[in-house]
């Protein structure tokens, strides 16, 4: 490893990214924390979140070809490798993936606990989804923890934390924001292509921001943004099921929309508050792109600087 990445690292408390809400995106942010926080003897990895929050998406950017054994909305069902590993086969994998909330539907408590600890101990790399459900009897922490709600925490924890309890309580009090924000953006996205005539997939850029999102255009619309508001707002009002209805296709109410993170949505609109656009296009001067923001919820604590946890020590 470059001595400066290993510097790096070593002091890494945790790192904050935004978690995009399309699948591409979300590939290039796990590539860019995988190059910048991910060594070859890191050979436990905890990952955390809920349902829907993206984690087999950012899995998969995090470590490309790894054959996920569970996914949360049950596609992909195969038992998990890690309890047959045996040290003495050669031609055993050195990456396993474990899901720790479906395994303990089949398997007790100590058996998972046995399974990565055997796995790491013979320097074996073990990703553990839902890490959380499993450190309380694992007996050590993961080298890396990720939690992803609004933002995707990157931790390396010590023996002050961050712990898997920390990471959870940000990223379980975040994700509906997250939620909100990506149903509201693809509702904005079908009013601008039904009644202003710009095509979902054209080449619109979309960005996060902190409780809401960024379209950009490459020229100033001709666009009210009063009159926008208005109708994203009253298909909120309207309380219309937002559901998965075909692998890159999302339903609101009677109408379909393309969307690459079909999951990463509230069930309902009318779960969406406090929904609001700035009332004028923000231009970014370095790409000469004129940006509509749109904006979510309300201001909260996350809790970031409870993340990590200090020993009183006396004299």
């Amino acid at each position: 490893m470059d001595p400066k990445q290993l510097s790096r690292v070593d002091t890494l408390i945790y790192a904050v990214y935004y978690a995009p809400r399309g699948r591409y995106r979300l590939y290039m942010v796990a590539s860019e924390i995988a190059r910048r926080y991910l060594s070859p003897t890191d050979y436990l990895i905890g990952i955390i979140g809920e349902e829907g929050s993206g984690k087999s998406t950012l899995i998969r950017g995090l470590f490309p070809g790894l054959e996920l054994t569970n996914e949360d909305d049950g596609v992909n069902l195969s038992r998990a490798p890690i309890y047959s590993f045996s040290p003495e086969d050669f031609f055993s994998g050195h990456t396993f993936h474990l899901d720790v909330r479906y395994e303990l539907a089949f398997k007790q408590k100590y058996k998972i606990k046995e399974a990565i600890r055997k796995a790491v101990e013979h320097k074996r790399r073990v990703v553990v989804e839902h890490f959380d459900l499993i450190y309380d009897i694992l007996g050590m922490n993961a080298q890396v923890l990720i939690g992803i709600g609004e933002e995707i925490i990157v931790a390396r924890p010590t023996v002050f934390g961050p712990f898997p309890q920390n990471i959870k309580a940000i990223v379980d009090r975040t994700i509906k924001y997250r939620l909100m924000a990506h149903s509201a953006e693809d509702i904005t996205t079908y009013i601008l292509e039904r009644d202003y005539n710009y095509k979902s997939r054209s080449p619109l850029i979309h960005s996060d921001i902190r409780h809401g999102f960024v379209i950009n255009f490459p020229e100033r619309p001709e666009i009210d943004l009063d009159e926008l508001e208005a109708k994203v707002q009253a298909v909120i009002d309207a309380d219309v099921p937002i559901s998965q209805c075909g692998e890159d296709t999302i339903c609101i109410g009677e109408f379909k929309i393309y969307c690459t993170g079909p999951r990463t949505h509230v069930n309902r609109s009318g779960e969406i508050e406090n929904f609001r656009l700035l009332k004028e296009f923000r231009l970014n001067p370095l790409t000469s792109e004129f940006m509509l923001i749109g904006m979510v919820g309300h201001k909260t604590i996350a809790g970031f600087e409870d993340i990590i946890e200090y020993m009183d020590i006396e004299d």
